[in-house]
């Protein structure tokens, strides 16, 4: 599945955009505040009805303007499809698939998944763990659809838990009543963290060879360190249980996949907390390209790679190398402030950007 066509109505700083993307490689070329990330934003929103940059979403609205709108145009070896998104601040978003109404572009087969890197999306690698478990969970879903519900069906189970030791503490219910949600949400926990075991082993081998390759000084590693010890349900369950007291006094759920980590190493020690920002930036981009290794071998799909300014700060050969990545397999949209910073990229690649304006090659 690839984007055919890209449309943009009042989104950031374009009042009106049409183009037309080639099967492998785009390269947006434009000077600083040209709108090249608002670009790759808009092609992210068009595809997933959500913002990889801000939750501040009436950021997206072009000043002046009450609505913002993104139409994607999509095809496989089967079909072509239509994806529509609408954003008027304060309504609910318009999402619309070959023009019927959906209420969510998650789980679609007429879009292609999307993998992103720009700066904000450093926090993977440096901030807190709770972005790596929502990445994480988000890679299970790609690679086995069946299985995107782990997530929200362990997160209603835990509510329900918390909800439950706020009613014993109020003395509205007893302590006994816990036994069940510990056993649910035990359930629900070994299946997500089961879930999440399996998609790192995947991604363990091709994320040590693309570091290596990236330049990443020594051997790295992903590594899934889940809060719990338990191998099934029951020990998890026993595990609540053990901790009961615990969270009867704080008032919530302190233990469990809700508190697991997935830790990015280099030479043994935390890309987190010690490495450099320059190492962080290519253990993300060998954690991305590692995922879509897998998920072309696992599911015959490779994601579309939305990658923002990733070329000024890397020297020649690591410049060549990311272009060879790039062009291996799939679709990609790459920003640049200059042409030459992209290797080998040749005139049907080219997309040149100033000032909120597409200079060409714009949509027939």
């Amino acid at each position: 599945m690839r984007v055919t066509r890209l449309e943009l109505r009042d989104f950031r700083n374009y009042e009106a955009a049409e183009l037309d993307l080639p099967e492998g490689l785009a390269v947006v070329v434009g000077p600083n505040g040209a709108g090249k990330t608002n670009l790759l934003e808009a092609v992210y929103f068009g595809c997933t009805g959500a913002s990889p940059r801000t939750s501040n979403e009436r950021e997206l609205v072009r000043r002046g303007a009450t609505v913002a709108r993104v139409v994607i145009d999509t095809r496989d070896d089967e079909a072509s499809h239509r994806l529509e998104v609408g954003f008027e601040p304060g309504e609910a978003k318009h999402l619309r698939v070959d023009g019927s109404a959906v209420t969510s572009l998650a789980t679609l087969d007429a879009r292609p998944l999307v993998s992103v890197f720009m700066p904000e999306r450093l926090e993977l690698v440096k901030g807190a763990p709770a972005a790596r478990r929502a990445h994480l969970d988000q890679v299970v879903a790609a690679l086995w659809p069946a299985r995107a519900g782990a997530r929200s069906a362990y997160s209603r189970a835990l509510a329900q838990r918390n909800a439950l030791l706020g009613r014993i503490r109020a003395g509205a219910s007893g302590p006994s009543a816990l036994d069940a949600w510990d056993s649910e949400l035990a359930r629900e926990g070994i299946a997500l963290m089961e879930h999440r075991a399996a998609a790192v082993d995947g991604l363990q081998g091709p994320f040590e060879r693309l570091a290596q390759q990236l330049g990443l000084p020594g051997p790295a590693e992903v590594r899934y360190r889940p809060r719990s010890d338990a191998s099934d349900a029951a020990g998890l369950a026993a595990e609540l249980a053990e901790r009961r007291v615990a969270d009867l006094e704080r008032g919530f759920t302190a233990h469990g996949p809700h508190r697991d980590e997935l830790g990015l190493r280099l030479d043994g020690v935390a890309l987190r907390s010690y490495g450099s920002q320059g190492q962080q930036r290519m253990a993300l981009l060998a954690l991305l390209f590692a995922e879509r290794e897998l998920l072309s071998a696992r599911r015959a799909r490779s994601p579309l790679m939305l990658l923002d300014d990733v070329m000024s700060e890397l020297d020649a050969e690591r410049r060549e190398l990311l272009a060879e990545l790039l062009r291996a397999g799939g679709q990609a949209i790459v920003t640049a402030t200059e042409a030459d910073h992209v290797p080998g990229v040749g005139d049907d690649e080219l997309v040149r950007v100033g000032a909120g304006a597409l200079l060409g090659p714009v949509a027939a």
